[in-house]
């Protein structure tokens, strides 16, 4: 007999980084090769599931407990043959010194996979039978990159907390050379102070030694060359020849000439280039690090009947933290004592401080707290307000909101967009096509009377003028410094791909409840019929409806005890219900039926009259959830109820618009006429009812069909529509993991109003991105003929380094960008 049972992989493998681990796969593999197992299928994880495995296996054979024994067993041996190592390295400055690094550590021994980004994050999955933790470390030491001693030892236990810079761990941290994170600055200003004595010596003392300039030359091109040799010579391992390699035989073939002057201006200017594009890219990494400060390093925490003071590190679930007023939040967590407004700008982008309580029941908290109202759990970074508080710790602090968005937008950096990937495919060709165009021109002293001389040093100008640093830098620099902004306010972009994806789109498809609406059904129509007065009607509707649980029967309670004010309710008891259709009661001793027009008429049910049937069918033209209610001798009335538009969906919309959205739909499992009734409110193009979740899914197939398309929504149930959009865009991640793992774009907060500046800083940053490319192609494309026509090597690079420094300052802009308009008032306005 063949059963099925389903294990989650975290307990099994619990040291993988994450769910693509090829771990994952070896363990499938060995445990579909033991016997009476007949498949084993990898199930990926779904909302706050882990990953699972689905073993389908012989029960005459094989136990239940016998099933989970091989695959704790086969778990254990996997664990304990192969590593993985998550570490923040110094000494990768830029995305291609981090591919280079990646690939020449992946080709060692026993290194199964090697990843790095230019935020300086390493990761490795390694043989334990061939290498280890120190020796991959002393790998990255012989490539200039160093890693913290304490993230080494941290990482022996499987942790992969950010490091501090302590005295202990500085041991042995070069922090980028010898001079520190700026040693490649210091080189460089080094070779430019030799070139200048030497240049100076040259011109200006007319006895001097001869050997001197030529001394101070050759210091110039050690100085300006050091680095480059390093970078041209891993790439030349790797047998890809690149930017440093076209700029080192351009240098040496000026020194073969003699023209040592101009072969240390290469040099120098093409390091100072590189050395100023690392110091801006680092101003971004730093926009991007200034995040996981927000955190206190310490908490206050009850122990018994004392206060102690303990690192964040250390706080355990459970454990009860107390806030003074105007101090951050050290940790994620619900209040148990204490009102405060906390400002949540730090973490969700939110202007005005959100008021916060304490919750009713302590015990549902803690069985639930991810299910928490948002007015009782509080994140770690943010700044508590002039209330002291009470709060108990949900999340460890690697496991925070904040946390995790620090972690995802450090990691955004490495994923690369279109223009990244275009730029990369076009050097692949660009380079060998210069060499080829380089060659060449060697031999021009054949066809034109000139000397070899002349042919060798314009050939030498070409490869410096046709060497496309500027085109390297240009998509990035203007990446790295968009999302860095974007995460200042709240919003999470997961990478150049949907940034750039965001900034192109032109349709925009909105979930209905929750996203263009608040999620929760108001009573928007009273109808008393002939004779009976509102309050009458709203009275005894409450009374019935306050004895079912039925979030229909609580919205008409709520909203109607706030129009009643004081009046009090009449008694009502024997509450009985019809499923999909509506309750009877006795409210003041007289029996009423509450429900939908079909209710009425039939088993026992009184027949309304018709124009109260007229009004409800009105109603529902207008997209109402519409209940009639009657007593045994008349008709009371109707009540109309609609899941009511966000206060900002509107203003929203029609910023999107100004935007260049020229098309807006929302998709609903909702009735057409409710679905309409939104649409029109709020100023959408479309609206697409009776929708179910795999409808939804062939909705946006269809418009991404058509269109680049994004579709906003929770990022939880929304999810398999998101993922088939160009992007997919998830309100309020900030309490909802899933939202935070499934979406592309996360807006932190639950705010409509920051989706039109999401949209218009990925429009801002396509358009710088459009603006480098334009200065990085057109000097390549000005320089070439330039130089074949006579210009020489020192304007050349000095035009060509100039235009780097250009597309790195025009991205870094980005940094500073502020809102059009302003989006943030977008709440306040009315529907």
């Amino acid at each position: 007999m063949t059963r099925t049972i389903e294990l989650e992989v975290s307990p099994l493998l619990p040291d993988i980084p994450s769910e693509t681990d090829h771990c994952i796969a070896r363990l499938q593999s060995l445990l579909s090769s033991r016997i009476g197992v007949h498949e084993v299928t990898i199930l990926p994880g779904e909302k706050d599931a882990s990953a699972r495995l689905a073993i389908s296996y012989d029960a005459d054979r094989l136990t239940v407990a016998r099933i989970k024994e091989l695959a704790h067993v086969a778990g254990a041996e996997i664990s304990e043959r192969y590593g993985h190592v998550v570490w923040q390295a110094d000494g990768i400055n830029s995305t291609r010194r981090a591919q280079t690094v990646a690939d020449l550590l992946a080709s060692k021994p026993g290194i199964l996979e090697a990843n790095a980004d230019a935020s300086g994050r390493f990761i490795a999955e390694y043989d334990r039978q061939l290498t280890d933790e120190p020796r991959i470390a002393g790998e990255l030491k012989n490539l200039g990159v160093s890693v913290l001693a304490g993230d080494v030892a941290r990482n022996a236990e499987h942790s992969s907390k950010d490091h501090d810079h302590d005295d202990e761990d500085r041991a042995g941290h070069s922090h980028g050379g010898i001079f520190g994170a700026n040693t490649e600055l210091y080189f460089s200003l080094a070779s430019g102070v030799f070139l200048a004595t030497g240049f100076g010596i040259e011109k200006l003392w007319s006895g001097h030694p001869g050997w001197l300039p030529f001394a101070c030359y050759l210091a110039a091109y050690f100085f300006g060359g050091f680095f480059t040799v390093r970078e041209a010579w891993d790439n030349l391992r790797l047998r890809r020849f690149e930017i440093d390699s076209l700029m080192l035989v351009a240098a040496a073939g000026a020194a073969f000439l003699g023209e040592w002057a101009e072969g240390a201006l290469l040099l120098f200017l093409f390091s100072f280039g590189h050395a100023l594009e690392h110091y801006a890219m680092g101003r971004a990494k730093r926009a991007i690090e200034a995040l996981a400060e927000l955190a206190p390093e310490t908490a206050r925490v009850k122990r018994g009947d004392d206060v102690v003071e303990v690192p964040v590190e250390e706080l355990a679930l459970g454990d009860v933290v107390i806030v003074r007023p105007n101090e951050r939040l050290p940790a994620d967590g619900f209040i148990l004592d204490g009102v405060s407004a906390i400002n949540q700008a730090p973490v969700t982008g939110e202007s005005v401080p959100v008021d916060k309580s304490a919750v009713s029941n302590i015990a549902s908290a803690r069985a639930n707290p991810d299910n928490l109202a948002d007015d009782n759990r509080v994140f770690a970074g943010t700044i508590n307000g002039s209330g002291a508080l009470e709060v108990e710790v949900t999340r460890r602090s690697s496991d925070t909101t904040l946390a995790k968005v620090v972690q995802m937008v450090s990691e955004a950096e490495a994923q690369q967009s279109p223009t990244q990937r275009f730029t990369q495919r076009f050097e692949r060709i660009f380079v060998p096509a210069v060499l080829a165009l380089a060659g060449l021109l060697l031999f021009a002293w054949v066809v034109i009377d000139e000397p070899f001389r002349d042919s060798f040093y314009r050939a030498m100008a070409v490869l410096v003028a046709a060497s496309p640093c500027a085109l390297a830098i240009a998509t990035p620099s203007a990446v790295l410094s968009g999302v860095a902004r974007a995460a200042r306010s709240g919003i999470l972009v997961k990478g150049g791909a949907p940034l750039e994806d965001l900034g192109a789109l032109k349709a925009i498809a909105f979930d209905k409840t929750g996203t263009l609406t608040e999620g929760e059904p108001r009573m928007t129509d009273v109808q008393p019929a002939q004779g009976v007065s509102e309050n009458e009607l709203l009275a005894i509707a409450s009374a019935a409806e306050n004895l079912s649980d039925h979030p229909l029967a609580q919205a008409i309670v709520r909203d109607g005890k706030q129009r009643l004010g004081d009046e009090a309710l009449p008694e009502a008891t024997s509450l009985e219900s019809f499923t999909g259709k509506g309750i009877t009661a006795l409210v003041g001793g007289e029996r009423v039926w509450m429900g939908k027009l079909e209710m009425f008429g039939q088993d026992g049910v009184p027949q309304l009259g018709a124009e109260l049937s007229d009004a409800i069918e009105s109603m529902r033209e207008r997209g109402r959830t519409t209940m009639g209610v009657r007593s045994e001798t008349r008709d009371l009335g109707a009540i109309g109820l609609l899941d009511t538009p966000r206060a900002a969906a509107k203003a929203t919309l029609e910023a999107l618009r100004g935007l260049g959205i020229t098309r807006m739909i929302m998709i609903s499992g909702d009735d057409q006429r409710v679905a309409d009734a939104v649409g029109k409110e709020v100023g959408l193009d479309e609206a697409w009812g009776n929708l179910m979740p795999d409808d939804k899914v062939k909705a946006i197939r269809k418009l991404a069909g058509q269109d680049k398309v994004a579709m906003v929504g929770d990022g939880v149930n929304d999810a398999p529509a998101m993922a088939n959009a160009t992007v997919g865009i998830a309100m309020g991640a900030a309490g909802s993991d899933v939202a935070l793992e499934t979406a592309d774009v996360a807006l932190m907060a639950d705010d409509l109003a920051r989706l039109p500046f999401a949209v218009d800083l990925s429009r801002q940053t396509r358009s710088i991105i459009r603006q480098n490319m334009i200065v990085s192609l057109g000097i390549v494309v000005v320089l070439i003929p330039a130089t074949i026509f006579g210009l020489g090597i020192g304007p050349a690079v000095a035009v060509h380094e100039g235009s780097t420094l250009i597309v790195v300052a025009n991205a870094l802009r980005l940094l500073a960008y502020k809102e059009k308009g302003s989006t943030k008032d977008i709440a306040e306005k009315p529907v």
